[in-house]
């Protein structure tokens, strides 16, 4: 097995396994954050994309997903396995983030900022729309084979929609992929299964070195919301669309319905989340929300669609609360909306879960006083918050309850998908607390698997 991403670092998740002229890929995640990082994107992959037979993801976030249009476009032909959700949810991340990668480019040739000229997106919408030809469902909790002489079988990993840990037996020995990990306390998403027996456990790691904020959303989301509008302030969520966006709308809903906070506008103002939400009414198995619940909080935000409602938005002086795409502020509508109100100090930019190290995010909430914008810089004077126990991730305590629901110990465990201090503390706690060997593989290294 060769860890060719999210080893050391939260994206870039790929992991290629090989046994007997057979070869897998599970995730296909572009590389984010720090520059050196997202060169990586760029890199030519160590093995030759057609000689691939199978790609199996563990669920749609970019960072597991988000390469599979350059595999394709550089030869891949051979399927890729996902839950149905799963591949609904890709059907509108893959060709938006081709999109956005087209427009950024479009955007810094016209204005002269790029340093390379022409400026050039990693792929276009078009080479996403063609990847989509390549998925197939992947049933839960059912054996199957994704090629001959492998057997694979997903479970819930309780991160968001349609989300898996994969189990892989190839070459006789069986390895466990946790995926992204959630946790008991997401109202919307149930929680993972208990893991199933395997040689060989390649764990994520994003919560590895922390155990969560136990403060209670509601209250931390009732304060923000009524500081800000009692200031005159608008609330800016630069928010990922899968997943926390409808979190976050299930929060916004009950305080409305319950009166704890003003009933100002909610704009969702991202359509990549748009379609996130309507996937998220789509699936009802896969959620924990009734049918009438699913639509009174996917129904309170005005969906805002086209590009000039968008800059509507920042004309209006009301106070309001506007969420946008993307999460970690590295692209998206969301950006524009900051030129706007991160400059005003009655206006409140609310994080809402993990920010990767290098990112505008991570930048804001370690209080710069200006962010580069599309080559400029732009005062930072509103509020900067941040609610990281909307996380999606299990934190160190729960990752290490869901290991010990193992019916045996592996015999190896690889600690992937975490920054370097966060998979080192879990290692560590691993060792520790569980008595299991364990260690962080370096990027690109290859190990041999072997059987208990």
């Amino acid at each position: 097995m060769s860890f060719l991403g999210a080893a050391g670092t939260v994206t870039g998740s790929r992991f290629l396994a090989q046994a007997g002229g057979r070869s897998v890929l599970v995730d296909c995640g572009l590389f984010q954050g720090y520059k050196q990082l997202r060169a990586r994107n760029r890199q030519p992959l160590p093995f030759t994309p057609a000689d691939l037979d199978a790609v199996l993801l563990t669920h749609a976030h970019i960072d597991h997903s988000g390469y599979l249009p350059v595999l394709v476009r550089d030869g891949f032909d051979g399927p890729v396995f996902a839950t149905a959700a799963t591949r609904a949810l890709c059907s509108h991340l893959l060709p938006d983030s081709g999109f956005i990668q087209e427009k950024d480019a479009e955007f810094a040739n016209r204005h002269g900022f790029a340093r390379h000229r022409p400026a050039k997106p990693l792929y276009t919408r078009a080479d996403a729309e063609r990847s989509l030809k390549r998925f197939r469902d992947a049933p839960f909790m059912r054996d199957f084979e994704p090629v001959d002489g492998m057997t694979a079988r997903y479970s819930r990993a309780g991160h968001i929609l349609g989300a898996a840990s994969i189990r892989l037996e190839i070459g006789g020995t069986r390895v466990l992929f946790s995926g992204d990990l959630g946790h008991h306390g997401n109202p919307t998403v149930p929680p993972p299964d208990p893991p199933p027996d395997c040689d060989v456990l390649v764990v994520e790691s994003t919560y590895g070195n922390r155990t969560r904020n136990d403060e209670d959303p509601e209250n931390e989301l009732v304060d923000v919301v009524r500081d800000t509008v009692g200031r005159g302030g608008t609330l800016v969520v630069p928010a990922f669309a899968v997943g926390r966006t409808q979190l976050l709308l299930y929060y916004l809903e009950k305080l409305t319905r319950e009166q704890r906070i003003p009933p100002v506008p909610v704009f969702l103002d991202s359509p990549l989340a748009i379609n996130a939400t309507e996937v998220f009414l789509d699936h009802p198995n896969d959620h924990r929300l009734t049918i009438a619940q699913a639509r009174d909080v996917c129904g309170l935000p005005r969906f805002v669609r086209d590009v000039e409602a968008s800059k509507a938005l920042d004309a209006d002086p009301m106070p309001k609360i506007i969420i946008a795409g993307s999460g970690m502020a590295t692209g998206g509508r969301v950006l524009h909306h900051l030129k706007t109100y991160a400059p005003d100090r009655r206006n409140t930019v609310l994080f809402t879960g993990y920010q990767a190290g290098g990112t505008r995010g991570s930048k804001m909430l370690a209080g710069v006083e200006s962010i580069k914008i599309h080559g400029q810089y732009w005062d930072v004077r509103a509020q900067v918050r941040n609610l990281d126990m909307l996380s999606a991730h299990a934190d160190r305590d729960e990752l290490l309850d869901w290991m010990s629901a193992m019916a045996r110990p592996p015999k190896q465990v690889y600690v992937v998908h975490g920054e370097a201090e966060a998979a080192d503390a879990l290692r560590h706690a691993i060792q520790e607390r569980l008595g299991w060997p364990a260690r962080v593989p370096e990027h690109g290294e290859q190990v041999a698997l072997q059987r208990r």
